[in-house]
């Protein structure tokens, strides 16, 4: 995919052709977050046109980003897998994960258990990144099959964020951010691949601030770059950006941008802790 803006966004990540590295940095496999899955989006004739990432806030109800959820575009059905290890057997040759039925089915015995189909997908109102900083880059998805977890994703409460907008030593408050998106960019015309795991990632980030140009209380910035930290890629679109260290269940953003083509500069969540956002979410069943 790769919907153009004047910063290059985390767009939903199209298959790459290569063998199966998701968060840059400092990054840890996620066995912590079992909620946060691997969407898969299909147009109207069931073609795969991107990969996301999402975390279910109840059994049916699987939260992710506006532009992955983008129906304007052609996102007409999904499927969404919670294995840990949802794509790292990719086969290039066949574009097909044996283990796990990634991208194109669920494998035998997975659906309604670590599976789910969904033909049922909503839009906060996400045009395009030309609306920053208020871009609406919230997306939900329901499922078919209600898939039971030990724990759910939590949703913050209204304002959480704020006093972190003024007080002093904000840069020391840490988030984790949690997707199975790409641990390595290069440049396009590198001799080097792309490296995606396929498989879900954490790392931890800390905060830059909420109230800039490109935030105004709207969006989340933080920095993964360095001192053990770590950032979010293409592929990371819709994943949960949890306050606190990893085991933190409260999702204060979904990871929407970021400024630097390669991953490596800041990243910026759009923010759920806004009542009308909250509302939008729970009006859906």
């Amino acid at each position: 995919m790769g919907k153009a803006m004047a910063a290059v966004i985390l767009a939903a990540l199209a298959v790459i052709a290569t063998p199966a590295f998701a968060i840059t940095g400092n990054w840890v496999k996620d066995t912590v977050h079992p909620y946060v899955g691997l969407v898969v989006f299909y147009d109207a004739n069931g073609q795969f046109i991107w990969r996301c990432s999402g975390s279910l806030v109840s059994p049916t109800k699987l939260l992710t980003a506006g532009h992955c959820a983008d129906t304007a575009e052609g996102a007409a059905s999904a499927r969404v897998y919670f294995q840990q290890d949802a794509g790292v057997h990719f086969d290039p040759a066949t574009q097909h994960d044996p283990v796990t039925g990634y991208p194109d089915t669920c494998a035998d015995g997975t659906l309604g258990v670590m599976c789910a189909t969904s033909s049922r997908i909503y839009n906060y109102g996400f045009a395009n990144f030309a609306g920053l900083p208020n871009i609406h880059d919230v997306g939900l998805v329901t499922l078919d099959q209600a898939i039971a977890m030990p724990r759910y994703g939590k949703l913050p409460t209204a304002g959480l964020l704020d006093g972190l907008g003024t007080a002093r030593g904000t840069k020391g408050t840490v988030f984790t951010v949690s997707g199975y998106g790409l641990s390595l960019r290069v440049q396009d015309h590198s001799a080097l691949s792309n490296i995606s795991f396929r498989e879900r990632l954490m790392a931890q980030s800390t905060l830059v601030n909420l109230n800039s140009a490109l935030t105004d209380g709207y969006n989340l910035q933080t920095q993964g770059n360095g001192d053990g930290r770590g950032g979010t890629c293409s592929g990371d679109s819709g994943g949960p950006v949890f306050l606190g260290d990893s085991r933190s269940d409260v999702i204060v953003a979904v990871t929407s941008f970021g400024l630097n083509a390669l991953c490596r500069g800041t990243d910026f969540g759009y923010r759920l802790d806004n009542a009308d956002v909250l509302d939008w979410i729970n009006s859906h069943k």
